[in-house]
């Protein structure tokens, strides 16, 4: 359940009050007073005692005089699960539960009473909601919000009320504003798809304290994320990721990085305090379609554009640099005594005329923002520059943030930049920091809507991977040997350098580093010692027989010492990588208990936590999500070359990071991972050590990823006339594929299939179409080989669910030269049987009543065909995919 009867909770025409009371200072009472006069629909009020309210009073659910869309439930915690029943028997379908003190059974008696009626609950332990734009303040906070375009949504209730009161003071409105309490049936899911579309929301603000279901959350943040701005502060940064584990990645389950590494997935933006949550959505509501990477500071006050500078120094941002063209211009209309460099200090004697000039010449910069910072003088009025400058600052696309410095004197030149759309921040540090999230919320899209290349080809060597796994479960192990787990590596296309297991026996030792071939690598083998260099258990660069002799025998003397109970079962030798100007780095995965399955890369080595360079992403990957996790650490830098040190070979990288996210979809039995460290160069990768933890519970896999990963089972191929085709979900890689195909499709096809007259298509559209999420929408591309080798798309049907599952709207596009041949039958044929084993109950469409082949195609396929009650030119469709159920409707 999802967004099904949120319309009821969130636009209500008619609502009820239960426990409305005149008892001054009740919770009834107060909730009673800020609906009373204020909400534009039918009020009425419920209490046997019947008191005088000024509005109808009932005395109980049953002598409602119609079904309230909406109640408001005020009454003790024993009362709740029977009035919820008795306001589902009489048609009311959403209640805001404010009462606290539920039980557990009395929780789950109140949602089984819900589910037969799908009668929602916001609730309960909640303040309540407001919808300014309705009157509605279904809640008993102490005022009532301002309407505006920001829907908040908390966890925490007390927040809810500080935030009410700290927005009023700023004069900051709201679409929806809503507690959420212990969110025992809407959740933060529920609220992401509906607001996702509400027309009213421009931006979505959050304050989270937990997840109760991570695919959900990510499936609805995603779709929201791209038609809106989604900002979130999360409290618990410190939470458990400090703890001991048996591998440095397994450390990471459970941690505030693992979060972060799912708001980046989601394309939202996370920020660490309220004021930063409201510092990012005026910047990310009025300028989000500014995409400048560097800033120009033009200011009257030198110490405001050094305040400046030091923000952007500390916060990453970088300042342009003036060009010589700019700065002969400057110097024609500023004083002799002007910065001469950014900022750009224009004096603070200066007339309106001079800051007129300068915003002219620095907006032909059509790489850089701009930050406009003013302090008041005695010269010019601040308004009057306001309203001089609002012609050049309000040319689009927007390039300038406002930050009038101070409060009353400028309080007129804020409200008029205010009122023009241009973002407002009182300080400069608040104008950079804003201008930081801009930035790296246009990073997180970018992974949002990112098409890569094709990835390369991952040979897992599944049935011997999985053998080498239960090898260890049978005997009770939980970790593999190294050897084991780098035999592993080695089936999942990790390179791993030869190794000789012998017995903890330094002749023996010595024997088969001979073999090898000197230099060699010395390491203890015991199934109790994971982190061997810790006891002294790895000694590098054994140049002879006696060395190594000499090292084996002082390595069981060092090990006997600080770890006596291990088991040993021997030794394992390998021969030395040296490579210069090689990199040592970490790749690692572990099951994290609420999103899943992670991946690490970061900077490798014995120092790795010390260094605490690192980085953590969610799969499924591909080769560019692959790179934007690497490019998150600092190591990035040095593996991009330096001096004589070539870069060095990122497809190994991406192809090891590929290999372990593949890992944790297909062998769900990994709990956790290291490869620690990897040593990368110009030449590629090699794996030198590797950890690798085992559990019969199976606590990975595909089915545990927070992001449903490519539906590969789904792909099929069939004949088609004299060659073979091949149906497939589509891809993020289909992009360029995706608009050839478009390409061979006439302009009128196009039309008569989804109502589009544009030939072109931007590479934002594209990215919707070709990036999607599999959890709730499917995309099946019918391709052919070319006489290249290559592969081209012959034509698409997709479905798109709402967020219940329980319609499908559907579309369908052949190419234009291979209409008739059947096609069209293929694609619908391969989506209904998809959306019926998916559970979609129906699949709807529109069509025009001119397109009468469709038509006809969709009536042999058993689709109801009527008019459209609005449009006589379209027909609506429908196909039942679902066996009827009694009572059903």
């Amino acid at each position: 359940m999802t967004i099904r009867n949120l319309d009821a909770l969130l636009q209500p025409r008619r609502v009820a009050v239960i426990g409305a009371s005149d008892r001054p200072g009740s919770v009834g009472a107060t909730v009673w007073h800020n609906l009373h006069g204020r909400f534009c629909g039918e009020l009425v009020a419920v209490n046997p005692r019947r008191p005088a309210l000024g509005a109808p009073v009932v005395a109980s659910v049953a002598e409602l005089p119609l079904s309230p869309d909406l109640a408001v439930v005020c009454t003790p915690p024993e009362t709740v699960p029977g009035l919820i029943a008795e306001l589902g028997a009489r048609g009311c379908r959403a209640a805001v539960v404010i009462t606290a003190g539920l039980s557990a059974q009395l929780k789950q008696a109140m949602l089984q009473a819900a589910r037969p009626h799908t009668l929602r609950i916001l609730g309960p332990n909640c303040i309540g909601m407001l919808v300014p734009h309705l009157g509605l303040n279904a809640s008993f906070a102490h005022a009532s919000a301002q309407p505006g375009n920001i829907a908040f949504v908390s966890q925490s209730g007390a927040l809810v009320t500080a935030v009410l009161d700290w927005a009023n003071d700023r004069g900051i409105g709201f679409s929806h504003f809503i507690s959420l309490g212990e969110h025992a049936d809407v959740d933060f899911g529920d609220l992401l798809d509906y607001l996702g579309s509400d027309a009213r929301t421009r931006a979505i603000l959050m304050y989270v304290e937990s997840i109760s279901a991570p695919r959900k959350f990510m499936s609805a943040a995603r779709a929201a994320a791209r038609n809106k701005p989604v900002v979130l502060v999360k409290a618990g940064r410190s939470a458990q990721g400090a703890r001991a584990a048996s591998s440095h990645t397994g450390a990471l389950a459970g941690s505030d990085e693992v979060f972060d590494a799912a708001i980046s997935r989601a394309g939202m933006l996370r920020v660490h305090t309220l004021h930063q949550l409201f510092l990012a959505a005026e910047i990310l509501a009025r300028f989000r379609d500014n995409r400048s990477q560097r800033l120009l500071v033009l200011t009257n006050g030198g110490g405001a554009g050094v305040m400046a500078a030091d923000a952007a120094a500390h916060m990453g941002v970088e300042l342009a640099t003036l060009s010589e063209s700019t700065l002969h211009q400057l110097d024609e209309v500023l004083p002799g005594n002007w910065s001469r460099a950014n900022p750009v200090d224009i004096i603070g004697d200066a007339p309106t005329e001079r800051y007129v000039e300068a915003l002219r010449i620095l907006r032909e910069d059509r790489d850089s923002a701009i930050l406009f910072i003013q302090a008041p003088t005695a010269i010019v009025p601040s308004e009057a520059i306001a309203e001089a400058l609002l012609p050049l600052a309000t040319e689009r696309p927007p390039r300038v943030l406002g930050c009038w410095l101070g409060s009353g004197a400028v309080a007129a030149a804020r409200a008029r930049f205010r009122a023009a759309g241009i973002p407002d921040f009182a300080t400069p540090e608040e104008a950079v920091r804003a201008f930081s999230f801009l930035r790296q919320y246009h990073r997180h899209q970018a992974e949002l809507l990112e098409t890569p290349p094709a990835p390369p080809g991952i040979g897992l060597n599944l049935p011997a991977i999985r053998a080498l796994v239960q090898r260890a479960l049978d005997e009770g192990r939980p970790w593999l040997t190294e050897p084991e787990a780098k035999q592993l590596l080695a089936h999942a296309g990790v390179p791993t350098p030869p190794i000789r297991t012998v017995p903890p026996d330094p002749e023996a030792a010595a024997t088969a580093a001979a073999e090898l071939g000197y230099p060699v690598v010395l390491k203890i083998l015991s199934p109790d010692i994971t982190h061997k260099s810790d006891v002294g258990g790895v000694r590098l660069n054994l140049h002879s027989a006696d060395e190594v002799r000499s090292a084996a025998r002082a390595m069981l003397q060092r090990v006997a010492q600080a770890r006596p109970e291990a088991r040993l079962q021997g030794f394992t030798l390998q021969p030395m990588v040296q490579r210069r100007g090689a990199h040592e780095v970490i790749v690692g995965a572990t099951i994290d208990p609420l999103f899943g399955p992670v991946i690490l890369f970061g900077a490798g080595g014995t120092a790795v936590e010390v260094l605490a360079d690192r980085a953590v992403a969610l799969p499924p990957l591909n080769v560019a999500l692959a790179e934007a996790l690497i490019e998150r650490t600092r190591i990035a830098r040095l593996l991009r070359g330096w001096r004589d040190v070539p870069p060095a070979h990122r497809p190994s990288l991406h192809a090891a990071l590929l290999a372990v996210a593949q890992l944790l979809a297909d062998v769900p039995e990994i709990a956790e991972l290291d490869i620690n460290p990897l040593v990368v160069d110009a030449q590629g990768a090699v794996a030198l050590d590797a950890r690798v933890r085992v559990s019969a519970e199976r606590p990975g896999g595909a089915a545990r990823f927070a992001i449903r990963p490519y539906p590969q089972e789904l792909i099929e191929v069939l004949r088609w006339g004299q060659e073979l085709l091949t149906l497939r979900p589509i891809r993020p890689e289909d992009e360029a594929q995706h608009r050839a195909f478009l390409e061979r499709v006439d302009p009128e096809d196009i039309r008569m299939r989804i109502f589009y007259s544009r030939r072109s298509i931007e590479h934002s559209e594209l990215a919707r179409l070709t990036q999607i999420d599999y959890d709730r929408e499917m995309a099946f591309i019918a391709t052919r080989a070319r006489p290249d080798g290559g592969e081209e798309t012959v034509g698409v049907v997709r479905g798109i669910c709402d967020p219940d599952n329980d319609s499908a709207e559907y579309g369908i596009l052949v190419r234009s030269d291979l209409k008739g041949r059947g096609l069209g039958r293929l694609l619908m044929d391969k989506l209904i049987r998809y959306l019926r084993a998916h559970g979609t109950r129906r699949i709807v469409g529109q069509v025009l009543r001119e397109n009468t082949p469709m038509l006809a195609l969709l009536a042999r396929l058993g689709f109801a065909i009527r008019p459209h009650p609005d449009d006589p030119d379209l027909r609506l469709v429908e196909l039942p995919l679902q066996p009827a159920t009694a009572g059903a409707g």
